[in-house]
């Protein structure tokens, strides 16, 4: 009897012993879900599922934009929708091409885009270089001056602007779009460029005064090449925000030729059966839509890094 209790005892001690170590180790049941690799590897996927999610809803639109410009007309209408053509219709894109200048508009979009964004990336580069290394009167009250631009809606300036150009005879030109790029620029860009100019080290710009560059060179030699991941980030935002400008082409261009492919759209509804009794051509429509986002969806899949490389560190110093 004394034997049976020792030999309880010891194999109840073991037992104890046993889950210690297993504590100790960290392989206890209840010590692996608490356990801040587990928790972390739980807030990962969490983020994931929430990204996923989230790039599955803003992509629907254009995954169905595409799905729509390869259907018939008809299949637009069903009910309940589909989603895939039954046969690609990919004959509806030359078809936009017979029924609108859309050559022509995509020449007179990407003329204005780079010219304008050249030159508002070079104006905000200047102006932000002035701000960040020029030491003179009243500078940080012109900074937010700049700044407060920002928050002036763009209606706001629409007539001045009308009245002023038609004064100098610039309407159904292409001067309203690009010239005041190079007067200005924007205010977003030049807060961009400052705020990577003043991260850059003051011992650089030193260096080079003392072996005899000037301010232009300094600018242009050093600078410039250390702002290429912010340069790419500001020109990329400008192109795209040109590209799809609406309000300033349909207030100052009225020939057809001259549209841009943002009121080249608002003009192909009227002619593709939107405005009259016909049909509408939604499919055709759609496929104009394709053709018009598509070079913007590459741009940004190519400079992503530099966007996102440029944006952050542009604020690493206020």
């Amino acid at each position: 009897m004394g034997l049976l209790r020792r030999g309880g005892g010891l194999m109840a001690g073991e037992a104890i012993a046993s889950g210690r170590k297993q504590t100790e180790s960290g392989i206890h049941p209840a010590g692996i879900f608490q356990s801040a690799s587990f928790q972390r590897a739980i807030g990962r996927g969490i983020l994931y599922l929430v990204a996923i999610s989230s790039s599955a809803i803003f992509m629907f639109p254009f995954v169905w934009t595409v799905l729509s410009s390869l259907k018939r007309g008809g299949e637009l209408f069903r009910f309940p929708p589909t989603w895939l053509p039954e046969v690609p219709q990919f004959q509806n894109y030359p078809k936009v091409f017979e029924i609108v200048s859309w050559a022509t508009w995509t020449w007179n979009s990407t003329f204005v885009a780079i010219v304008s964004t050249f030159g508002a990336v070079l104006t905000a580069a200047l102006v932000g270089y002035s701000f960040a290394r020029f030491r003179y009167p009243a500078r940080d009250v012109l900074f937010i001056i700049t700044l407060s631009t920002m928050m002036l809606p763009v209606e706001v300036t629409l007539i001045p602007l009308y009245l002023m150009f038609a004064k100098i005879g610039w309407l159904d030109t292409y001067r309203p779009l690009i010239i005041p790029s190079f007067f200005g620029g924007s205010a977003f860009l030049i807060f961009l460029m400052r705020q990577f100019f003043l991260s850059i080290p003051i011992d650089l710009d030193e260096a080079a005064r003392i072996d005899g560059a000037g301010y232009v060179r300094i600018f242009w030699q050093i600078l410039m090449p250390l702002s290429i991941p912010v340069t790419a980030t500001a020109a990329v935002l400008t192109f795209m925000s040109q590209w799809n400008e609406f309000l300033y082409p349909f207030i100052f261009l009225n020939t057809k030729t001259k549209y841009t492919l943002a009121i080249g759209i608002r003009y192909f509804q009227a002619v593709a059966g939107f405005a009259d009794d016909t049909e509408p051509k939604y499919h055709l429509l759609m496929a104009a839509s394709v053709m018009m986002t598509a070079p913007i969806i590459i741009i940004f899949f190519l400079a992503q890094r530099y966007l996102v490389q440029g944006i952050v560190m542009s604020g690493i110093k206020g």
